[in-house]
């Protein structure tokens, strides 16, 4: 487990998943210092802009509900930048890639289950595309070209991947992943693996709405809380100021 999952851990039993303002700028220092997250510097800038959209999206089918998984790094800030976003319905934080029993986020963080942390996100495609999504996705929620890592965060467990739930999504993923490296959008090839979903587990109750109920925790504030401000500002049609929260959250 890294540094950053057993702090998160540990402060997670009183007040979960908190990380203290010494704690975190004592991490931040050292993984600067020893080149722990590089990319965090190289890549900010990259990931406040809207990359071209995909050139192949899913064809209409006239449903009303469809659902997506997306992995890019420390669930919480993914599930609270989808959860502003219009048309989505759900974005649930869970576990994916690996046996449901492992699924527990202390099993997890040791970075041994195949799982990633991850988010089932449901949504109205009448409203928004699974295309759109993952153009969200990729322009503002992760960093798609760190591998088993996402800023401070390192592990499989933080690794960047599309569980499909259909061929369509899969060939459109693909697609779309083979469009941005030609065109060179970022610095280096783009790692996010399009997988299939082989079962999806929520997470415990405290690691739900954790952007929305704990916008003070200095992880939240320093990695998660830009990529909500970069939805509003890149894609302020999408963006909903009032989140699609998961009920009766926290019991857990």
């Amino acid at each position: 487990m890294s540094l950053l999952s057993r702090l998160k851990a540990s402060a997670g039993r009183a007040s979960p998943g908190r990380v203290g303002a010494v704690a975190l700028a004592a991490l931040l220092v050292a993984s600067v210092a020893t080149g722990h997250f590089p990319g965090i510097r190289a890549h900010a800038a990259d990931l406040d802009k809207m990359l071209p959209p995909p050139a192949v999206d899913e064809p209409a089918s006239g449903a009303q509900s469809e659902t997506a998984i997306f992995a890019g790094g420390c669930f919480w800030g993914v599930q609270g930048t989808f959860q502003h976003v219009r048309g989505v319905t759900e974005a649930l934080s869970g576990y994916d890639g690996g046996q449901a029993s492992t699924a527990q986020y202390e099993t997890v963080s040791t970075g041994t289950t195949g799982h990633a942390e991850s988010v089932r996100v449901t949504f109205d495609p009448r409203v928004i595309s699974y295309g759109h999504l993952l153009q969200i996705f990729f322009s503002v929620v992760t960093d798609p070209t760190q591998v088993n890592e996402q800023y401070p965060d390192s592990g499989t467990q933080y690794r960047s991947e599309l569980f499909t739930t259909s061929p369509a999504q899969a060939h459109v993923a693909s697609l779309y992943i083979a469009q941005l490296d030609r065109a060179k959008v970022f610095p280096a090839p783009i790692a996010t693996i399009v997988g299939k979903n082989t079962g999806f587990y929520p997470a415990e109750g405290y690691h739900q709405n954790y952007l929305t109920l704990n916008p003070d925790s200095d992880y939240i504030a320093t990695f998660d809380l830009p990529k909500l401000d970069a939805l509003s500002h890149v894609f302020p049609a999408d963006y909903s100021a009032k989140p699609v929260l998961v009920p009766d959250a926290g019991k857990s």
